[in-house]
């Protein structure tokens, strides 16, 4: 069962990406409630240090992108955070189980209809009215007319959509996607951040991990940068690309990857 109880409600988000997107990440202040607040967080698999003292927070509503090489402890710190592992050392203060957790692989029965998948995990979430809680989900998603359709008939985008309903049954406060778009097209990859945007902008908050810097620096806020387990930087996109030692004109991309060389990564 996901780590999730009773939170936020959130909009429909069906709207224009690009006008969306702006005013949804770049165009919005995180100045706001704290719901998430790690300190010296500390990670071990036997010899090996997966997180080395990361601290961050998190606040209400925020986009905030994990990201980082391989190996980077992205996905530790996410199912950390998610109450799926307890840390070796350090805190972690969250709201009390109000946590959905999306991780890279579908947690979902693929010979389920879409339906018969949401109301299983709603009742195990112990959803008070599933009916109603289903069919609020069916129309965020937009997946109201693929009720009755076998999940593991979907495309790859529905699929991952009905993975993050799964995990928005109990309207958590904040929500957790461990490589959202990995494996999507480019018009799912579309699809699904309109549905992620609509969520922040109706006060969840989002926090993702991403190998995909493009990704990241046009939807997350905020960018955590992971490397070796360390976190190397914690801020906005432009603020990394002014951290760059080198001059001249580069992409983000470039950016990242020079910030990581000049760090030793």
């Amino acid at each position: 069962m996901r780590p999730t109880v009773a939170g936020a409600g959130v909009p429909h988000p069906l709207v224009f990406l690009g006008v969306f997107a702006e005013s949804a990440t770049h165009g919005r202040s995180i100045d706001g409630e704290v719901v998430i607040e790690t300190r010296a967080l500390v990670k071990r698999f036997g010899e090996r240090e997966a997180l080395r003292g990361v601290s961050f927070d998190a606040h209400r509503g925020e986009l905030l992108a994990v990201i980082g090489p391989n190996g980077a402890g992205k996905t530790t710190l996410l199912s950390i955070l998610a109450g799926i592992r307890p840390p070796d050392a350090g805190t972690v203060s969250r709201p009390p189980g109000e946590i959905g957790w999306i991780p890279q692989q579908a947690a979902f029965y693929r010979r389920l209809t879409v339906t018969e998948n949401l109301r299983l995990f709603a009742h195990l979430e112990k959803v008070p009215d599933t009916d109603a809680t289903v069919e609020e989900m069916l129309d965020q998603t937009g997946l109201a007319d693929r009720r009755n359709d076998q999940v593991g008939t979907l495309s790859g985008g529905n699929q991952q959509r009905i993975n993050i309903a799964i995990g928005l049954l109990a309207r958590p406060r904040v929500l957790l996607l461990d490589e959202p778009s990995a494996g999507l097209d480019p018009r799912q990859r579309e699809r699904l951040w309109e549905f992620v945007l609509g969520l922040a902008v109706g006060g969840t908050t989002v926090i993702f991990s991403t190998h995909n810097i493009a990704e990241a620096e046009r939807y997350g806020q905020r960018l955590l940068v992971l490397a070796d387990g360390e976190a190397l930087f914690d801020g906005t996109s432009a603020e990394l690309h002014a951290a760059v030692r080198e001059s001249g004109a580069r992409d983000f991309e470039q950016a990242f990857v020079a910030f990581l060389r000049d760090r030793g990564h």
